[in-house]
């Protein structure tokens, strides 16, 4: 998840801080995900206050490991939740002012904290903040640990459980696993993709990256970003999201199915790909005779679904379906019912997953992981890859993608479906394993697999 813009760290609290950590003690009460959340905020809290806001919860649960700790050795009984989301939030603007080397900002945050406790919580309460962020501070300005320490170390430091900690470093290594943990722990950028085509020039303030199609949405811009976004010139989007569909390489004139494709960012960006030269002048033309473009994008019936329908909505010059269906249940009925194809010429499966190449943007999936997923979701995903083989056609291709970096998820499941009878007539044709601190984007995999 993304803050549009990032707030100023010195600008005044407003509405912002107590949004704020009345999300927060209510993530420290019930573990509900960030992005329900963020959707909870009201519309009156709008503009930098909204960002401030964002940037302060997001903050707080990408150190929650850390500042918990900090929290832990200084008070011996857990205070209420109203309470220990004022500690928390105190606790991140701590760490801000100790990475700013900004001693000066310490006695502002720790007022600042105090005043706000006596408002969410109780003047007796205020006291305990007024004696513990004091102590905290210092505990918080601790330098990175060496290299060469242990998981339990690098865990604490950098708010990551232990155990998954242990796993990368067996997996990659002490250097790559240090520069995963950093990578998590600093905001990530706004990227977007330009949909307006050749036909119209991005804005100046859209800044070029090394990804072709990909900008850079710097702060400062977001009132005249958001008409670009209702427009549909423009859509937020990661350029680790180009990968599988890069891979997967969709033409006009092809039967096309996108499997768990909500909330529909590479449905929309295959249907870019092959939109007709009446929409886009680049791309070529369709032969005459040659049958529509055809895209259908499934996925379970849900509250992603409306996301799906307005991305589904804003394709150009193809043949769109949207079935709302189970790929583990009976989805070949399902296309029939809506007269549609029951076998396709390219394929792609994003498949659900533990989503550790992109937790620098869901900075809450670290703390819902367990280490039994890394067991259950590869095999719920080599189930819904056999499902998706079987809607392959004969010489057509299936790409088998995930956000995650972890090989139980990619490689075992690829090597599983490859050695199974319904792997037969299958060939890997190639794979594309992004890691962050090789590709500079999110992380993930993706595997183009042939029919013969």
């Amino acid at each position: 998840m993304s803050t549009p813009q990032l707030p100023a760290r010195n600008a005044p609290a407003g509405a912002a801080w107590p949004a704020a950590a009345n999300l927060i003690a209510r993530w420290l009460d019930r573990r509900e995900r960030v992005d329900a959340l963020l959707d909870s905020l009201p519309r009156t809290l709008a503009g930098a206050e909204r960002a401030r806001c964002q940037h302060l919860v997001l903050g707080v649960m990408r150190h929650f490991g850390r500042i918990d700790a900090a929290l832990g050795r200084l008070i011996a009984h857990p205070p209420r939740f109203s309470t220990r989301a004022v500690l928390c939030l105190a606790g991140f603007e701590l760490i801000e002012a100790a990475a700013d080397r900004d001693d000066g900002r310490v006695a502002k945050i720790v007022h600042h904290a105090v005043e706000q406790t006596k408002s969410l919580a109780s003047p007796a309460e205020a006291r305990l903040g007024n004696d513990d962020d004091s102590t905290i501070a210092g505990a918080l300005a601790e330098p990175a640990p060496a290299l060469n320490v242990s998981a339990d170390d690098l865990g604490h430091y950098f708010s990551h459980p232990a155990w998954l900690v242990k796993n990368w470093l067996v997996q990659f290594g002490p250097e790559a696993t240090r520069t995963l943990l950093e990578w998590n722990q600093r905001p990530a950028p706004v990227y977007a993709r330009w949909r307006a085509g050749t036909t119209e020039a991005p804005p100046a303030f859209l800044k070029p990256t090394s990804w072709p199609g990909i900008l850079e949405v710097e702060s400062g811009h977001w009132s005249e970003v958001e008409p670009l976004l209702k427009g549909g010139r423009l859509y937020l989007q990661d350029p680790s999201t180009l990968v599988p569909v890069d891979l997967l390489a969709p033409k006009a004139g092809e039967t096309i199915l996108d499997l768990c494709a909500a909330p529909g960012g590479k449905s929309l960006l295959i249907a870019d790909r092959v939109r007709p030269a009446a929409a886009e002048p680049t791309v070529s033309p369709p032969a005459p005779g040659t049958r529509p473009t055809q895209l259908v994008a499934v996925d379970l019936p849900g509250t992603r679904i409306d996301r799906l329908k307005e991305n589904l909505s804003r394709t150009e010059g193809i043949e769109v379906a949207l079935v709302q269906a189970d790929l583990l249940g009976n989805l070949a009925l399902a296309l029939r019912e809506h007269r549609l194809p029951e076998s396709y010429d390219a394929v792609l499966l994003d498949a659900p997953c533990s989503n550790t190449g992109v937790m620098r943007h869901r900075v809450d999936v670290k703390w819902r992981l367990q280490p039994g997923d890394f067991k259950k979701h590869p095999q719920q995903q080599l189930s819904l890859l056999h499902a998706a083989a079987r809607l392959v056609a004969p010489g057509g291709r299936l790409v088998y993608s995930t956000c995650s970096i972890d090989a139980e998820e990619n490689e075992h499941v690829v090597r599983a479906f490859l050695a199974s009878k319904a792997g037969g007539p299958y060939t890997l044709e190639r794979s594309v394993l992004s890691y962050p601190w090789t590709s500079g984007h999110d992380g993930g995999a993706a595997f183009l697999l042939r029919k013969s």
